[in-house]
């Protein structure tokens, strides 16, 4: 995470300078684990898969992605923080230890947070899986009509592209909603010639849409973050504490923070002027739309946008 917030303009400056408006983010993945760079900021765990009452993680996937929205960096002297690193954390267990789940799943997740946005004063929404049709294409518009709810009722929802890329029309059916933003990856040359990026298979809009989509990208390859899989020894000295991990599952809760982060200091900002700022910030990279969309992100010119 070092080297996407260089990237991206994301200083300690934006990250510790910014009002402490007590906002939430809610991720719906694989759980979340008890890691310390979370220190005491998970505020409500429900599981929908299991019905276990304690928070847990039985994936790692989870874990990855609430460090890279959220994480405090801790454990690495703040090198591996997540993007917004003193915002709340909302988890919801939409997906089992292989990383899969159904529509019934993120369906009644997706209902807890509409539910209990007030509650927990849930600004942002992170979903960085990609849900089939398996379920039936009458239930699969059934939750892309509440993921909508969820959109209407002043909740910012980021979700992932996929890795279902690069043929056109690949992206996962929770992006296609144009009130969502939907996040692609792309290194922005970062890595030079590299063959295994994973910007070259991050789901792919429809060329000519009036809506561009993906709407936004972000680095997702190589990203350092969370490990669920950490261990203590008995000196108390953590070993490791972060693994790497890529795909549009690791840009999407880069552009989540960056919301949270923003929405920190400027909360009375609505979930669509937020999103078209971001989108107006957006650094273009010159590729087709339906691969970068407005471009990347841009978490300096977003700041000094506003």
């Amino acid at each position: 995470m070092d080297r996407v917030k260089r990237q991206l303009g994301c200083s300690e400056r934006i990250q510790y300078g910014v009002a402490t408006e007590e906002i939430c983010a809610a991720v719906l993945d694989t759980g979340i684990g008890n890691h310390p760079d979370f220190d005491g900021r998970i505020v409500a765990f429900r599981d929908f898969v299991n019905n276990r009452q304690a928070l847990y993680d039985d994936s790692g996937h989870g874990t990855h992605v609430a460090g890279c929205l959220g994480g405090s960096g801790l454990l690495s002297k703040r090198r591996y923080s997540g993007i917004a690193p003193t915002c709340r954390l909302c988890v919801g267990k939409v997906l089992d230890e292989k990383g899969e789940g159904s529509i019934e799943s993120m369906y009644y997740g997706l209902l807890w947070v509409l539910e209990n946005r007030l509650r927990y004063q849930i600004r942002v929404l992170n979903i960085s899986v990609g849900i089939g049709d398996s379920g039936g294409r009458e239930r699969m518009e059934e939750l892309k009509g509440l993921l909508e709810r969820v959109c209407e009722e002043g909740v910012v929802v980021v979700c992932a592209a996929g890795n279902k890329g690069p043929a056109e029309g690949s992206l996962s059916p929770l992006g296609e909603s144009s009130q969502v933003i939907t996040v692609g990856c792309h290194e922005g040359g970062f890595f030079g010639n590299r063959k295994d990026l994973c910007e070259y298979y991050s789901g792919r809009g429809r060329a000519g849409q009036i809506d561009r989509k993906p709407d936004i990208v972000a680095p997702g390859t190589d990203i350092i973050s969370c490990n669920l899989r950490l261990q203590k020894d008995r000196g108390g000295h953590y070993r490791d504490a972060y693994v790497r991990k890529s795909g549009t599952s690791m840009a999407t809760p880069i552009v989540s923070g960056a919301a949270a982060l923003f929405l920190q200091k400027y909360p009375y900002c609505s979930s669509m002027q937020l999103k078209r700022r971001m989108l107006l910030a957006a650094k273009d990279l010159g590729e087709e739309e339906n691969k970068q969309g407005w471009g990347m992100l841009n978490i300096e010119k977003l700041f000094a946008l506003y």
